[in-house]
């Protein structure tokens, strides 16, 4: 049965804001709608949003509310479909094969290169 305990050793993403405005941060676990917190400093966000899960967590189970667990790279296939205008898909095919590459692996260069 999964517990309190099993639920807190989960590797939960953390999303830390700076808040300009107030000084502070704001910190959440987006996996965990609504699990949010304030703080001042970033080592006073980690340990209010370690405290804010435990609560999230425990209000959760008390309700029998699913918890969910971390979004994970395995959730993830790799693969998607995409329709794309004939004309830029003509334009890649080109620039694929100028390349000596698939257009498989040319569309992952760029996706690559321009994603983040």
């Amino acid at each position: 049965m999964k517990d309190l305990e099993y639920y807190m050793n989960l590797n939960y993403k953390i999303e830390i804001v700076k808040e300009e405005e107030e000084d502070g941060y704001v910190v959440s676990i987006p996996d965990l709608k609504g699990c949010i917190t304030v703080a001042n400093t970033l080592e006073e966000g980690i340990q209010h949003i370690e405290d804010a899960k435990k609560e999230w967590i425990i209000a959760a189970l008390e309700s029998e509310y699913e918890v969910p667990e971390p979004n994970s790279v395995e959730n993830y296939s790799g693969q998607f479909k995409l329709r794309i205008p004939k004309s830029l898909h003509m334009e890649l095919a080109e620039r694929s094969k100028k390349e000596g590459i698939s257009m498989n692996q040319y569309c992952l260069y760029l996706l690559s290169k321009y994603s983040g």
